[in-house]
């Protein structure tokens, strides 16, 4: 992280996934090492994207939980709520604590499971492999490595992006019973 500041790749963002039993108690630790260092952090809440399908609600560290865990060591101050626009991120404000370039310290939650923000979101996801995916937990893909290796046109190429936006869900669906993780793991998606 050190060398991305260094060689001016800033802002550093750090995202971490807090695992009950395993590093949630690390979450005071881990803001304070960010702050120290400038760094940007970000929790996010454990998501239903693993290579196994495992994922369980019970064994998922909360954002509401996450938060309780930081409040024990710092002050949190919610962020205005017009700065997220679309962001994933719900912002905090770390109060009497500030970056060594002398801006504010914050850190955000991620929760996209407790605290789904679908109706926002404007995020697209372009995978290694050339598929558009219009939603993490999309269950679908829209293949633009076919028309890009076939020679399509900019306006064909267009059309299929826009294709596949236009068909993104109103949510997620995480909370439904009929609720189907992806087959593809977030390390195959990218990310």
């Amino acid at each position: 992280m050190s060398g991305a500041a260094e060689a001016g790749l800033t802002p550093v963002k750090v995202n971490a996934v807090l695992m009950r039993g395993v590093n949630d108690d690390e979450a005071p630790d881990l803001l304070r090492y960010c702050v120290e260092h400038g760094y940007e952090l970000r929790f996010i809440e454990q998501m239903p994207l693993d290579a196994q399908h495992g994922w369980r609600r019970d064994t998922m560290v909360t954002a509401d939980e996450i938060l309780a865990r930081l409040e024990a060591d710092f002050s949190l101050e919610a962020a205005d709520a017009e700065t997220r626009g679309s962001a994933p991120a719900e912002l905090f404000h770390v109060r009497g604590a500030r970056f060594p370039n002398g801006e504010q310290a914050t850190v955000g939650v991620i929760g996209s499971v407790t605290r789904p923000f679908c109706g926002a979101c404007d995020r697209v996801r372009l995978t290694a492999d050339g598929q558009i995916r219009n939603c993490l937990f999309a269950r679908e893909e829209s293949d633009l490595r076919v028309l890009l290796r076939g020679g399509a046109t900019d306006e064909e190429i267009a059309e299929r992006w826009t294709a596949a936006v236009a068909a993104k869900l109103p949510g997620h669906g995480i909370n439904d019973p009929s609720f189907l993780q992806p087959a593809r793991p977030m390390s195959a998606i990218g990310g």
